[in-house]
């Protein structure tokens, strides 16, 4: 059994891509028989971020997370994002010489800049400190680690993302009632989001955008036609979600687009922009349209088979995803061999083996 600490600012009651891959991988981790330990704002004091409410920033200190750390004596180490855990965590790490990887999820430099005025290299100058001090930095796609290592990031993996096919499939499309075609965002409801290049597109039958953000009262006043759902989870989301006629994700900054997966295995195309995450997502012409010409796109995807999408998204698994993930730690040389050959055993007994070689 190897024992690991994943630490991430990014947490329930947030609804969002990183909690959803965390949420999902920490499952199929613990049944490939590893012990996870989460390491979350929840048991801290937290204080809403500026201009973002609805995510708060847990109040912790390295010497707090350091005692959880060293009491669940990982393996493994694995810091999910940049926030007051990501650093808190990181600290102690460097403090006590552990080792540990990070993970890329948010294109922050392009999310500081569409909200202030702070020029992107600042920001992509402490991203690499941050990221500068672990072992390994994962992202998304293939198009993130080539845009980070001309950003001057070292040690750049691939960590792919996975859908859950038992939850996402085809479904009637009854359960929505209004004028056909339906073009559908889900999402966080947000200036990053580009949402309004979708809106102010002029397309037959109905517009849909279901989530939540500090963009939606603003957009619900704008664009009055248009059907906002709020947030919807589960078997609900899943439902609205199959109910589409194409997926139009008009994001510019996503590192992914995990809801693209979602779509697809719903049996619904995707129009979306040719830029990082669709480029790695979508097959052209086959899953999806991409095209600087929005609402191009959108009429094209309309016109292909759903059954490709289904296809394409059973071949990403969180069982896959998780194991990607698992080969990407830096574990012990020996834990490593004894989890290849026997399936894991625990940290004492890798403590064992270090001693009696």
């Amino acid at each position: 059994m190897t024992r690991i600490v994943i630490a991430t600012d990014a947490w329930h009651p947030q609804i969002n891509g990183v909690v959803t891959t965390l949420e999902k991988v920490g499952t199929e981790l613990r049944m490939l028989g590893n012990e996870v330990l989460f390491l979350t704002p929840e048991p801290f004091r937290t204080v809403p971020l500026p201009s973002y409410p609805s995510i708060r920033l847990a109040l912790v200190t390295g010497r707090t997370v350091g005692r959880i750390v060293d009491q669940f004596e990982p393996d493994a180490i694995h810091i999910a994002t940049e926030g007051p855990i990501g650093h808190a965590v990181r600290a102690h790490c460097l403090r006590n010489g552990l080792k540990f990887t990070t993970s890329y999820h948010t294109q922050f430099p392009e999310y500081i800049r569409l909200r202030t005025p702070i020029p992107k290299h600042w920001t992509y100058t402490y991203l690499r400190y941050f990221h500068g001090a672990a072992t390994r930095t994962l992202v998304a796609t293939i198009s993130l680690q080539r845009q980070l290592v001309r950003q001057g990031f070292r040690n750049v993996a691939i960590w792919s993302r996975g859908v859950d096919t038992n939850l996402f499939y085809p479904r009637p499309k009854s359960v929505l009632q209004v004028s056909r075609p339906i073009s559908m965002y889900v999402g966080r409801v947000a200036v990053e989001k580009n949402i309004e290049a979708f809106l102010s597109i002029d397309l037959p039958g109905s517009q849909f955008v279901v989530g939540d953000g500090p963009d939606l009262d603003a957009l619900r006043k704008r664009y009055p036609r248009t059907h906002f759902l709020g947030c919807k989870r589960g078997e609900e989301l899943a439902y609205v979600l199959a109910a589409a006629d194409v997926f139009v994700f008009p994001s510019r900054t996503d590192t992914f687009g995990l809801v693209m997966l979602e779509a697809m295995a719903c049996g619904v195309p995707v129009a979306a922009y040719p830029v990082t995450g669709p480029i790695d997502v979508i097959q052209q012409g086959k899953t999806g349209v991409m095209s600087e010409n929005l609402s191009e796109a959108v009429f094209k995807a309309l016109a292909l088979d759903g059954r490709a999408c289904v296809d394409y998204a059973r071949a990403h698994s969180w069982r896959r995803c998780a194991e990607k993930f698992i080969s990407h730690l830096d574990l012990p040389s020996e834990c490593t061999t004894i989890n290849m050959e026997y399936g894991g055993l625990s940290k004492h007994f890798c403590n064992i083996l270090e001693k009696s070689s």
